[in-house]
């Protein structure tokens, strides 16, 4: 019986990291299912879902000459899938500032006790070494609405220097 597994692998960026891998997990018989693939900070990562037959260790295993050969970090844990139950977001809210320690937990725990579930969050540093400025993108799904998001936005964002802009996003879907 084959189980599912979220496979986490870290290293620096290069050339055919998607490949090697993916082509592996091919020839080893597994399934591939959702995946988040990018580049941050000069290091390249997956989070992937994999249907496999074996257990953690064999799936490590499995991949052990291909992240050996590319110095990638390997993390396998047993999951739930749960494929097929995605949760459409229905707002996006922008958040920007001078970059310092506590943007995000100050901005996230505000919106969660505000009733944000977070599907995705992107962050990103821009400016310069000298005046460097966070940029965060979250979409999510505003259980208790936008105003309520709204409101615990501007509270934890007054006189912080951090600017925020929530919108809702309007999906058809059909």
């Amino acid at each position: 019986m084959q189980k599912w597994f979220m496979l986490t692998l870290v290293g620096n960026d290069r050339p055919g990291i998607v490949a090697h891998v993916s082509n592996a997990l091919y020839e080893g018989g597994c399934h591939l299912g959702e995946a988040s693939m990018m580049r941050l900070g000069g290091n390249f990562t997956i989070m992937l879902m994999v249907k496999f037959a074996g257990n953690s260790k064999a799936l490590y295993d499995l991949l052990s000459s291909v992240t050996d050969s590319l110095s990638l970090n390997v993390h396998v844990d047993q999951i739930d899938a749960q494929l097929h139950e995605h949760r459409v977001p229905d707002v996006l809210i922008s958040v920007h500032g001078a970059d310092r320690a506590g943007i995000v937990a100050q901005v996230t725990r505000a919106l969660a006790e505000a009733g944000l579930d977070i599907l995705d969050l992107e962050s990103d540093v821009g400016g310069s070494a000298q005046a460097p400025i966070y940029i965060m993108q979250i979409e999510g799904v505003a259980r208790a609405g936008l105003p309520a998001l709204r409101a615990a936005l501007e509270a934890a964002t007054r006189d912080t220097g951090i600017f925020a802009q929530i919108e809702p996003i309007e999906t058809l879907v059909g």
